[in-house]
């Protein structure tokens, strides 16, 4: 298990991309679609997939379509980028995905974080160290909450099976308590706010970055990532200050815009993936997406140029 750490811990300071799910014109799973997106984000040497997660509409698949979507990822990404299959839902529920998900060969699991409105943060806490106990691969636990008490994290951070911590909190205060107070764990911390906060996390200790954005533009994450690595603050905020329309976009509605603003965008480039389902805004209005066209084509025209 120790060698499965060091190479998903490894793969959580790079790039997790997070596939959208296509869909077919009568709403089910696009398989084929999936797949070509898996091998075009693999051959763009990203260096973890995490099939399923939020930009994936998790909570919008059924069970099924949950495993369909492992399978398909695991299948096309063919070992050249690690996978981690994201879980979650009842604690049973997450057991049973993650177990048929090791199965078909899955690197890591990814916890979604528990969404229960009645649930206590401290057995929020407790339902990673499950997961983590049960896992016979490596778990990253996804934190979307600042709720945790620094107690909590630093149990996440020092179990054995647990490789990182996906915090996707906008408390930075808490951020450097939590990673100033597991100096001692070897967990990586991970931006789970995609590449606008990232350089703000990097400062604080954290390594790698979560990311929508490399569906479209994977050569633009990239380009963040090495300069992030180098400590080039400038030239990351240089990179992100040329899509921040785009991540402004992605977090209108309260988010709701989310995966809508990637899928529209993939949709400009020539791949129509389906709208996002409800609850998700479904489409965007006219303004929006004459915005999202002239980030799109902005992007266009500077990688032709580079």
């Amino acid at each position: 298990m120790s060698e499965k750490l060091e190479t998903v811990r490894k793969a959580l300071t790079g790039i997790s991309g997070v596939p959208v799910t296509p869909y077919s014109r009568d709403g089910s799973i696009d398989v084929e679609k999936l797949g070509a997106l898996i091998k075009d984000l693999a051959a763009a040497s990203v260096h973890n997939l995490m099939a399923a997660g939020n930009t994936g509409e998790f909570f919008t698949l059924t069970m099924d379509e949950i495993r369909i979507v492992h399978r398909t990822t695991i299948e096309a990404a063919g070992g050249k980028s690690l996978v981690s299959a994201a879980v979650g839902r009842s604690l049973t529920d997450a057991k049973s995905l993650a177990t048929d998900a090791i199965a078909e060969g899955a690197d890591a699991i990814m916890g979604h974080h528990p969404m229960d409105p009645f649930a206590g943060p401290s057995y929020q806490a407790r339902y990673f160290l499950e997961l983590a106990d049960f896992c016979t691969v490596p778990v990253i636990a996804y934190v979307r909450s600042d709720g945790f008490s620094v107690a909590d994290f630093r149990q996440l951070a020092l179990h054995p099976n647990i490789a990182g911590i996906k915090f996707a909190s906008a408390n930075l205060m808490l951020l450097a308590e939590v990673i100033r107070s597991t100096a001692d764990a070897p967990a990586i911390w991970v931006c789970g706010l995609a590449e606008g906060w990232a350089p703000a996390f990097y400062a604080l200790g954290a390594r790698g970055f979560t990311s929508g954005l490399v569906n479209v533009f994977p050569q633009r994450s990239h380009a963040i990532h090495k300069a992030l690595e180098s400590a080039d603050y400038a030239g990351a905020r240089k990179l992100i200050d040329g899509i921040a329309e785009f991540e402004a976009l992605r977090t209108k509605y309260n988010n709701g815009a989310n995966v809508t603003v990637v899928k529209e965008a993939l949709g400009m480039l020539g791949t129509d993936v389906g709208p996002v389902r409800i609850p998700g805004v479904v489409a965007l209005n006219d303004g929006e997406r004459a915005i999202l066209r002239s980030v799109v084509d902005r992007v266009i025209t500077e990688q032709r140029a580079a």
